[in-house]
């Protein structure tokens, strides 16, 4: 018996060739987007998913029909012709059908919107993938020129940067099909680099690789061509970033009036409503614990699909296991066992050794392990002052105090975090700013004739700042016996940057093939100025907006704290001179003065803990980097609510 997918499969296939040329725009998104999945199993995919949403949401609008309590609602129609129409009472079973069909156009509703955005979603994809080729293709375009400058065929070059997709990210994705098609169908280079001309979604990557065909097949200088394109892509990622910061200027003006003004200003008039009646605290808890996270989130989300995040402070190498002498033969001999157990013996206890040395190290180098020391401590803080706490009358109080352990425990969390990570940030970015200047030097001395090694050796006595040590210890490995492609291989290691990797990557390869690499070197020196000058740019516009996001939270302090003391201490003093009130039950309307504080409370955290997230993300492009932000705003709130209030 054939199974339920396969029919579904058949189905699907049958419904695309019935018109080819309906799907097509999405078929070509979908090799585009290189999402690995071909176009009559995405179309299964997404009607089963449309369905199931639609499903989900048709049997809780069923439910809430059913047995919810909603609002009667009145429509007042002038009958200005005197029309007398006919009482009409539906009847039970009527109902029914009135419901069934209320859940069915939901149903058809929502599948259909779900529909829509799946078979839209290879599009975004799409889009979003040519950003970051076009980001990364000037890197790219360099080690192409490095390893022409060395003599090396295209196809060489391709399979090359095709192996660095770590470095290169999308862009060697890409050369990666030329390989492919190569490899496993067959095509000569001319043939794969059309085909990728066809398949890119990358505008510049396909002039490019047009242009490139055009030369090859006219038996131009190739050489010749790469050097133009690269100073080319270098002077156009100015213009790019400046593209950037524009788009970037509007996201900020759009996060002050729709997550800071708007909430603000519902706030406001929920808390004076408040002491009317019951039921806008409920809105209010809504517009506190659900539309200021979730609106933060997507707007955390919408900032990351669009910033540059390309010189972000990321691992961009790994760990590998050397089998260069797995087929040596090991011969055991007796009396060598305490030797044996000695060198077994040290490999446990050195890195124990090396944490004692130095334990803030281990958390300077990678301020992710702060997690495996906080995340317990929190944990236990939190399980102590719960047992600790005592059994308060006042449930309000209680509230109050399991807050504040709750806070102590989330900074316990963030605290350590951001400061190890702005540690190794600075740290990181000393090392890369002397990069340019490290290069020029390389270049000048190989210029000259001496070796790479020499090079380095002469350079060491320059003063570099933070990378001088680096450089020393580059030094010390070549005189210990390494190559130079592996001290700067090790040298990578340690540092593990964008910048530093594509650097390491470039001299390797191109001192791989040849001597003279002082034109690799001045390509590669221009290629980290530039990229050091557009940083210093974006963190100069970017500061800007990281103060306007710490402005926008200290007036949103400074209005919930009025409201707090002019509004809610000046209504609760007048419910305490009412006679019959109940002291620690201040109330006005139906709702208690301290509900409305916690509610004022718990805003506040929460904008914070979101807007630090978002001062990161805007100000360095990074979450991480807005985890110290984060905990500053926290400590703010916390600081003003307790102490100053």
């Amino acid at each position: 018996m054939m199974p339920a997918c396969t029919w579904g499969r058949r189905l699907v296939r049958w419904w695309v060739e019935r018109d080819p040329m309906r799907y097509r725009s999405l078929h070509e998104d979908l090799v585009a987007a290189n999402l690995g999945v071909t176009l009559d199993r995405y179309l299964l995919r997404t009607f089963l998913i449309s369905g199931l949403f639609g499903a989900f949401w048709a049997v809780i609008a069923f439910l809430v029909m059913r047995f919810a309590v909603l609002p009667q609602v009145s429509i007042r129609i002038y009958n200005v012709f005197a029309i007398r129409l006919p009482a009409f009472m539906p009847a039970d079973p009527v109902i029914g059908v009135l419901q069934a069909l209320a859940s069915a156009v939901v149903f058809a509703l929502t599948a259909y919107a779900a529909a829509v955005f799946f078979l839209q979603y290879p599009s975004l994809a799409k889009k979003n993938r040519a950003t970051r080729i076009n980001l990364l293709l000037h890197h790219a375009v360099a080690y192409m020129y490095a390893m022409r400058q060395g003599g090396a065929e295209m196809m060489a070059i391709f399979r090359a940067i095709s192996g660095s997709s770590a470095v290169y990210g999308e862009a060697a994705h890409e050369f990666r099909r030329v390989v492919r098609d190569a490899d496993y169908f067959g095509y000569d280079v001319i043939t794969a680099l059309r085909h990728l001309q066809e398949t890119t979604p990358s505008e510049k990557l396909r002039e490019f690789v047009q242009d490139l065909v055009s030369v090859v097949e006219s038996g131009g200088d190739v050489l010749a061509f790469l050097e133009t394109r690269v100073r080319t892509y270098q002077e156009e990622a100015r213009f790019e970033q400046k593209i950037f910061l524009s788009t970037l200027q509007l996201v900020a003006e759009a996060y002050v009036t729709l997550f800071v003004a708007g909430p603000l200003f519902i706030i406001i008039v929920m808390v004076v409503m408040g002491f009317m009646s019951s039921t806008p605290v409920a809105q209010l808890a809504v517009v506190i614990y659900l539309l200021i996270p979730v609106g933060s989130l997507f707007f955390i989300l919408f900032l990351d699909a669009v910033s540059l995040k390309t010189e972000g402070i990321e691992r961009h190498t790994e760990l590998r296991w050397l089998n260069e002498f797995g087929d040596v033969r090991v011969e055991e001999r007796t009396g060598d066992e305490p030797l044996v157990e000695q060198l077994q013996h040290y490999d446990r206890v050195r890195n124990i050794r090396a944490f004692l040395r130095h334990p803030l190290q281990a958390f300077l180098v990678e301020p992710n392990r702060t997690f495996y020391v906080t995340v317990p401590v929190a944990l236990a803080y939190v399980l102590l002052a719960f047992l600790a706490t005592p059994a308060y009358t006042d449930v309000e109080v209680l509230i109050d105090v399991l807050d504040d352990h709750l806070i102590v425990a989330l900074l316990i969390l963030l605290l350590p975090f951001g400061i190890f990570h702005w540690s190794w940030q600075k740290t990181v970015m000393g090392l890369e700013a002397a990069i340019p200047e490290f290069l020029n030097r390389l270049s000048g001395i190989n210029q000259v004739g001496l070796t790479l090694a020499q090079a380095i050796t002469i350079v060491v006595k320059a003063d570099l700042g933070v990378l001088s040590y680096e450089i020393k210890k580059v030094k010390r490995d070549i005189e210990w016996g390494a190559s130079v492609q592996d001290a700067l291989v090790r040298f990578e290691e340690r540092i593990r940057t964008p910048t530093i990797a594509r650097a390491v990557t470039l001299i390797t390869t191109a001192s791989r093939m040849t001597g003279d690499i002082g034109e690799v070197l001045d390509i590669a020196a221009r290629d980290a100025a530039i990229a050091e000058t557009l940083k210093r740019e974006r963190r100069a516009e970017m500061f800007i907006y990281t103060t306007i996001v710490y402005l926008v939270f200290i007036v949103f302090i400074f209005v919930v704290a009025v409201i707090d003391t002019q509004f809610l201490s000046v209504l609760a003093g007048v419910d305490t001179l009412t006679p019959g009130s109940m002291p620690g039950g201040m109330s006005f309307g139906s709702t208690s003065i301290a509900t409305f504080e916690r509610l004022l409370f718990h805003a506040c955290l929460i904008q914070a803990f979101f807007s630090g997230l978002i001062a990161g993300e805007m100000g360095e492009g990074s979450l991480r980097a807005g985890v110290k932000h984060a905990a500053v705003m926290v400590i703010i709130a916390f600081v003003v609510f307790t102490v100053v209030l």
